[in-house]
């Protein structure tokens, strides 16, 4: 089977869980979607629970190397802060669709059979801002605390931000907010006497 067919399908059930919510899409739903035939999507995916799942890695992915590319080439402290928080908004808002499915619409309960390879692709992201980051804390150029704390201070508040922009309550490109959610991040992330210094 072409993978221009799995590729079909996975666009088309994207679009289909953003317009009807992942337990208010059908298969047949996605099928006329793509343009494929009922023996076309099983061949490919044996249910809409493992079309999820592989779109998930797929979106999961996108977002990763729009976060990677942000450290290379490695950049200081702040720059790094900076740099990340805006591929984060960039890439909400320029992929809104994949946004909303990895933040808003996939679930815990039936991702199961892409556990293990969602746990590989985090842990990939996590060694890249590891490996730009460790050399900074060892510097005194980042404060030092678990990865996770570091993630969540970075990007919690912009992904929290960013959910009313993914609900369509909140029109406002979030990215108008930038300054703003860099400098606290910065506030939270770099040492007092380093944030001041040129």
């Amino acid at each position: 089977m072409s993978s221009c067919v799995r590729e079909d399908l996975l666009a088309a059930g994207l679009a289909v869980f953003d317009r009807s919510g992942f337990e208010g899409a059908t298969v047949a739903a996605i099928r006329a979607k793509a343009g494929a035939s009922n023996g076309s999507f099983f061949h490919v995916f044996g249910s809409k629970q493992e079309l999820a799942g592989a779109l998930l890695l797929e979106v999961l992915r996108h977002y990763h190397a729009a976060m990677l590319a942000a450290l290379d080439p490695s950049p200081d402290a702040k720059q790094g802060i900076d740099r990340l928080i805006r591929a984060h908004l960039d890439w909400v808002v320029s992929s809104r669709r994949e946004a909303r499915y990895l933040f808003e619409i996939s679930r815990n309960q039936w991702s199961e059979n892409v556990r293990d390879a969602q746990r590989a692709q985090n842990a990939r992201l996590a060694e890249g801002i590891e490996r730009w980051r460790a050399p900074l804390i060892a510097s005194g150029e980042l404060l030092p605390m678990a990865p996770v704390m570091f993630v969540s201070q970075l990007i919690g508040p912009a992904q929290i931000f960013c959910r009313a922009f993914l609900s369509g309550r909140d029109r406002a490109d979030p990215r108008t907010e930038a300054g703003t959610l860099i400098a606290c991040a910065i506030r939270a992330l770099v040492p007092p006497e380093r944030i001041d210094r040129k």
